[in-house]
């Protein structure tokens, strides 16, 4: 592949997948259907891109203009090795919300172009030591806290959007939980999409939509876009979100190796890279933080299309689309009770993807460890405790990040120490006795050194 990994081997005959194969991402398919496979990504990726500027109040065809730059500069960076769509990360959700507060819009900007330029340098360190240490630093238990953590942290914003207009927020929601059980496919993956959709219709039947400012908007013309402001008091805000992206991230690539049979160890920190520095450059003009998107990882396992040309093509149609001021407004016109259906599902799924990075690590909570960092991770982050030195201000998300990494490392240490911790930190059941035995032992012994 050439150093920007655009030039794309031909799968085959490039009209169809031989059998027991995938179109790597160094293959492309012919170019009708690789345009056709691009524009399932804008698809896959546009319901939840668009719900973070428009429950932020940020401008959504800016927001679409820096994921579709961010995502060809991912690609780039990562010389076409990670085929990936960069949208907007709900982790930024909060922070935003909280600092437009006290410094609006140019200040929570500055909040993202910190917590890319963090994520750069992480993405640094990764690719010249390896993302070992990120594993030490950040196991299964306090991976999974934070992560559920910022989800839970979000349900008074759900609920006050949801009681805003009750009926509409409830067929929305209702329609998400159907089409995601009723449907399989793309169709099924999309049930947010299609909730949105049907929700907005119904919220156009009862008035609650306006199209003022639709109206006024021309046809043809740039995004908004606006330079960020920095204020010491938002760091407390937006560093946490550093430790949900390095996971996302990492995982994405862990997925997309595992799925194209390749070994993608050695742009890992890349990947990282590219993803902070698409953030600072959506933080620089206006637009929100960027993360590789779970969404378009189905669309690749349901046509076996890894080929990254189908991700140029989603970036450049997504930028393309930016640059029509009424299509951004309208997409601003989704009320808050179409909103609230669909944050209900949204922050609770994001809750419950860190209960899943438990249960698919066998987190075991009979180890007071664990169960003490979660329990105390949690009530932090979800009652949003603050505490505030001077300017900066640390929310729940911040404290109860801060409270998961020192609670698991403080306790972990003076455990080895006073040997008082024999429990393994994850469950045992269904591995063989012998193994069983080996770890029990290995925890015992690691609990008596002093």
């Amino acid at each position: 592949m050439s150093m920007l990994g655009t030039k794309w081997k031909l799968h085959g005959n490039g009209k169809s997948i031989r059998p027991g194969h995938v179109v790597a991402p160094d293959e492309r398919l012919a170019w009708p259907l690789t345009i056709g496979i691009g524009m399932q990504h804008v698809v896959a990726m546009f319901g939840a891109t668009f719900l973070v500027p428009i429950i932020t109040g940020m401008p959504p065809a800016t927001t679409l203009f820096f994921s579709g730059i961010g995502t060809l500069l991912f690609l780039t960076i990562t010389k076409g090795r990670v085929p990936s769509y960069l949208g907007s990360s709900f982790a930024f959700i909060a922070p935003i919300l909280a600092s437009q507060q006290q410094y609006g819009v140019a200040g929570a900007l500055g909040g993202v172009v910190l917590a890319g330029v963090v994520l750069a340098l992480i993405g640094a360190i990764v690719q010249k030591f390896g993302a070992e240490w990120i594993n030490r630093l950040m196991p299964p238990i306090v991976t999974g806290a934070i992560v559920a953590l910022i989800g839970l942290n979000l349900a008074p914003a759900a609920k006050n959007n949801f009681d805003a207009a009750p009926v509409t927020a409830l067929i929305t929601l209702v329609t998400i939980i159907l089409v995601s059980v009723l449907f399989r496919g793309i169709l099924g993956r999309l049930s947010i999409l299609v909730g949105v959709v049907v929700g907005y219709l119904v919220a156009m039947m009862r008035g609650e939509v306006s199209y003022e400012k639709m109206d006024a908007a021309a046809w043809v013309g740039l995004p908004l876009f606006q330079t960020p402001e920095f204020h010491i008091g938002v760091v407390g805000l937006f560093v946490p979100v550093v430790l949900v992206l390095v996971a996302e991230n990492v995982g994405h690539v862990k997925s997309v190796a595992a799925m194209t049979g390749q070994n993608l160890d050695g742009v890992s920190g890349r990947a990282l890279i590219a993803d902070g520095a698409a953030t600072v450059l959506a933080g620089f003009g206006g637009g929100s933080g960027t993360t590789t998107y779970a969404e378009n990882i189905g669309v690749m396992a349901a046509t076996k299309v890894y080929s990254t040309a189908a991700y140029w093509v989603a970036g450049i149609f997504a930028i393309l689309l930016s640059f029509s001021p009424k299509f951004g407004e309208l997409i601003a016109t989704v009320p808050p009770g179409v909103l609230g259906g669909a944050a209900t599902m949204l922050y609770g799924m994001i809750g419950v993807l860190g209960v899943k990075i438990w249960v698919q690590n066998k987190v075991n909570f009979s180890n007071p460890i664990n169960l003490t960092t979660a329990a105390v991770a949690l009530i932090i982050g979800i009652a949003d405790y603050t505490w505030t030195i001077g300017e900066l201000k640390f929310t729940g998300i911040a404290l109860g990040s801060a409270a998961a990494l020192v609670i698991y490392h403080g306790m972990k240490g003076l455990a080895r120490w006073r040997g008082t911790v024999a429990e393994p930190e994850t469950e045992t059941a269904g591995l063989p006795p012998a193994v069983k035995s080996a770890m029990n032992a290995a925890a015992k012994r690691g609990g008596k050194k002093k």
